[in-house]
């Protein structure tokens, strides 16, 4: 394959920034997270379970949507709830870009 066999969409590239974080939650499990910050996402955050490999993007209105969090990182009520209190103070508000 070449690369005008493929139907590009997009092919962007940009400056990023990430924060690693591990910590361990007040329902003693463990989060390994990388949590990115791009111009991309309407200013959401890419969240990244290191130890999972499981990555959304997430902002302050998917933490107050129920369930969200545990259903996407496969997380129980208590850890999903740990783990949406330390978010709350990384994600911060949304900033719409165009």
């Amino acid at each position: 394959m070449q690369m005008q066999d493929y139907d590009f969409m997009s092919d962007t590239t940009e400056e990023t920034t990430t924060r690693f974080v591990t910590f361990i939650a007040p329902s003693v499990r463990r989060f390994d997270l990388a949590i990115t910050t791009t111009d991309r996402f309407y200013g959401k955050k890419l969240v990244i379970d290191l130890q999972s490999g499981i990555t959304a993007i997430i902002g302050p209105d998917d933490l107050a949507k129920e369930g969200y969090l545990a259903s996407a990182f496969k997380l129980n009520e208590e850890e999903a709830h740990d783990l949406a209190g330390f978010l709350y103070l990384v994600v911060g508000e949304v900033n719409f870009t165009e």
